[in-house]
């Protein structure tokens, strides 16, 4: 209604201007009848509203659809009403909506060729990856711990290019079972024996070997990776030990990942889960992404999980993954 007003406020104001310019000019001319004067005020101001009264009419499910807002994309080409603007105007967003559509589904298929083209080169890349760690993991001489090294944070990286790619189509890679989190957290850390080896650091596992958890085993596993990663790389040189424990209240079960190296930043703590946000510690620890923290939260969000994140600078970092219980097997 108010939308409707305001649209015929200056033919209001007009036809009210017209109407005492007419009085006026019927009085220069000489014309004195007040009463017919006001009967011609009365009349022509009823045909006035009812024509007011007829064209809100016409128009309601119109002015309707402008002030309600949108729930969809979809709902943008639907203008209800047999009314010339009415329909001119679906038929304009008619056709810009079916050139959108056309704009959308092109840019759709760049992204999945792009997605497939990035699946494609990584896996292409874990080969040569591989047989060069095989090459070198027998070899004793101290040049060969720094080329594990570097073999390592490619396939690392590959890894996070990889997962990163497939986020967008996580419905389709993901299977949600029951997962044995004690033998999941072993598995992670043994893929990650030289990366504790070469920072010094001790993985202390106190995971309670009964709990199994609803979650895919696979995407949980990644998110473990980063965690225990960043662990390792701000305790290097800081602290000897990260500990890996399980929390159980209710039908809920925590996975801590909880170090005591460098910690963050106070004024940080809050974008750490924002995409390439580095931080202070981003600047102090070179390798930093800012994305490792990301992907958990994006992951575990996928999950149905929770994820929370306590962290004192200069004492350490504890990040949890809440996730449902399916049950606990007897000892």
């Amino acid at each position: 209604m108010r939308l409707f007003w305001r649209e015929q406020a200056p033919l209001i104001f007009m036809y009210t201007g017209q109407l005492l310019l007419t009085v006026y000019m019927c009085r220069l001319s000489g014309f004195r009848n007040t009463f017919d004067l006001v009967y011609i005020c009365i009349v022509n101001t009823a045909l006035f509203t009812f024509y007011l009264i007829y064209r809100y009419i016409r128009h309601y499910r119109f002015y309707r659809r402008l002030t309600r807002p949108l729930l969809s994309i979809d709902e943008s080409a639907e203008f209800a009403g047999n009314a010339p603007l009415a329909g001119a105007l679906r038929h304009l967003l008619q056709g810009n909506y079916r050139l959108y559509q056309n704009d959308i589904q092109q840019y759709r298929k760049k992204l999945n060729d792009h997605i497939t083209f990035i699946n494609q080169w990584v896996h292409q890349m874990k080969t040569p990856l591989s047989v060069m760690h095989l090459a070198v993991q027998n070899e004793t001489d101290p040049f060969f711990d720094s080329l594990r090294e570097e073999i390592d944070k490619l396939k690392k990286g590959l890894d996070t290019v990889l997962y990163t790619s497939r986020l967008d189509a996580f419905e389709q890679d993901f299977v949600a079972e029951p997962v044995h989190l004690h033998q999941l957290v072993g598995k992670v850390v043994a893929e990650h024996k030289n990366l504790f080896i070469r920072n010094k650091v001790f993985p202390e596992i106190q995971v309670d070997d009964r709990l199994m958890v609803m979650s895919d085993d696979k995407w949980l596993a990644f998110a473990l990776s980063q965690l225990i990663t960043n662990a390792v790389r701000y305790s290097a040189g800081a602290s000897s030990r990260v500990l890996i424990r399980s929390d159980v209240r209710g039908q809920l079960a925590a996975l801590e990942i909880r170090d005591n190296g460098a910690g963050i930043p106070k004024q940080d703590i809050k974008r750490v889960f924002d995409a390439y946000f580095t931080g202070e510690n981003g600047r102090r620890f070179g390798e930093s992404t800012g994305m490792g923290l990301y992907l958990v939260r994006e992951i575990a969000s996928r999950l149905d999980h929770q994820v929370e994140i306590e962290s004192e600078q200069g004492q350490g970092t504890a990040v949890r993954i809440w996730m449902g219980i399916t049950h606990v097997q007897a000892p």
